[in-house]
């Protein structure tokens, strides 16, 4: 069993860096791909708020465009149209919005489907097809989360989960590839994701996986009776410390760089900003959460606050309770309650290269003298003023009374 998990293992892990690290322009492969007599379902897992491509791989030569649909269960009425119906559909990943409506943050580019940062309810069945109702190939789609991803730091002699066998399934993990380094002439991390899958001879037949009887965990292949059994085991990222080369950098023209030693001998040398800079300007106790420009979840990404590497087994989300300051899965920095300590220049790197600056500042507005001018005081004072006269009413009203009834008394008496 073992012997045969660890092959399982190698072999989905190829299938699934494939799947998600990158998506490439699809030549014309339909004159090549015939499409399945009777629909069955492609099975693919990812990672929440990771983005990810479903291709269409096959239709007939006479369509000139395709539709896709989502079901989240299997022959449900509710079905979603993902498509304007021209299979041209094309949207701005930048401005994609985790949490999201499943409608935003897709886009169709030569008939494949591209989902941006994935959630949880984006699980489900993905179908490619004509605006008929005829369907061409399909995908079973596992998004599994990140929140309560296991993570184990190699350095500090942590383990990555064991295998999880009962008596008719096991439970083990698919890691992908080590992700490069993210930081280049410093020490940096690496980042290994695997995701949850299930062994089992009772899968459901119409769902097509790599390996006969493996899928993922949260796959509509799983029996009823498994699926709250496999929510044992969780995904899991295994990071480890890592060291590589910065590229070689063009060196200055010899005019320039004469120029710039005078400099340095009249005065001190000028430090430029050796990335382009973002300003940013937020109120105390406000949160705020920073991207790394053009990073994917999947990307190797790192933050330095000015010469401090925020390394992540130190800042990563959940590794210390009541964390301020910390970085979470999806590789963005949160900022929670700022403070006045917390202004200072936070740089990106992405991929081993840093790429990035935000200059955070944290605006405290000046407290200032009022005058009786101001709108403010005004109301202030007629409220007081309308106050103290109705409470001054009041009181003659009572000695009022109080002087006719002792009035009224004497009359009845005489």
């Amino acid at each position: 069993m073992g012997t045969k998990l660890l092959g399982a293992t190698i072999l989905l892990s190829l299938v699934d860096v494939l799947q998600a690290f990158a998506i490439e322009k699809k030549g014309d492969v339909f004159k090549k791909t015939a499409c399945p007599a009777f629909l069955i379902f492609e099975n693919v897992a990812y990672l929440a708020d990771m983005t990810f491509e479903l291709p269409c791989k096959c239709k007939p030569e006479e369509v000139s465009s395709v539709v896709w649909y989502f079901q989240k269960n299997l022959h449900s009425h509710e079905t979603t149209v993902l498509t304007d119906f021209n299979g041209t559909v094309i949207v701005d990943s930048s401005h994609v919005r985790a949490g999201s409506d499943l409608l935003k943050r897709f886009s169709i580019r030569v008939f494949s489907l591209i989902v941006f940062r994935a959630q949880l309810g984006d699980s489900g069945h993905y179908l490619c097809g004509t605006k008929e109702g005829l369907f061409f190939y399909g995908y079973d789609v596992d998004v599994q989360p990140s929140r309560q991803i296991a993570v184990a730091f190699l350095d500090k002699d942590q383990h990555v989960q064991e295998d999880y066998a009962g008596k008719e399934f096991t439970l083990f993990t698919t890691f992908w590839d080590w992700s490069g380094c993210d930081r280049c002439g410093v020490r940096g991390e690496q980042r290994r994701i695997g995701l949850c899958y299930v062994q089992s001879a009772l899968l459901k037949p119409r769902y097509r996986t790599a390996l006969p009887n493996v899928t993922s965990c949260g796959s509509s292949a799983v029996p009823a009776p498994f699926q709250r059994l496999t929510r044992l085991r969780s995904p899991e990222v295994a990071i480890r410390s890592c060291l590589a080369p910065c590229p070689e950098r063009e060196v200055p023209e010899e005019g320039v760089q004469s120029i710039s030693n005078i400099i340095y001998k009249l005065g001190e040398k000028p430090e430029l900003p050796r990335v382009p800079i973002q300003y940013h300007r937020q109120p105390p106790r406000s949160d705020l959460v920073i991207r790394c420009p053009g990073a994917r979840p999947e990307h190797a990404v790192a933050w330095d606050k000015g010469s401090v590497r925020l390394y992540r087994s130190r800042y990563l989300l959940g590794v210390r309770k009541h964390m301020r300051l910390f970085i979470d899965h999806g590789n963005h920095l949160h900022l929670q309650r700022l403070r006045r300590r917390d202004k200072a220049t936070y740089f990106c790197w992405r991929q081993g290269e840093l790429v990035a600056g935000f200059q955070l500042t944290v605006t405290f507005q000046p407290r200032r003298q009022r005058s009786p001018a101001d709108p403010e005081s005004v109301f202030v004072m007629r409220a007081v003023g309308i106050s103290f006269a109705i409470i001054i009413g009041i009181f003659f009203l009572i000695h009022l009374s109080h002087w006719s009834s002792q009035v009224f008394r004497k009359v009845a008496k005489s």
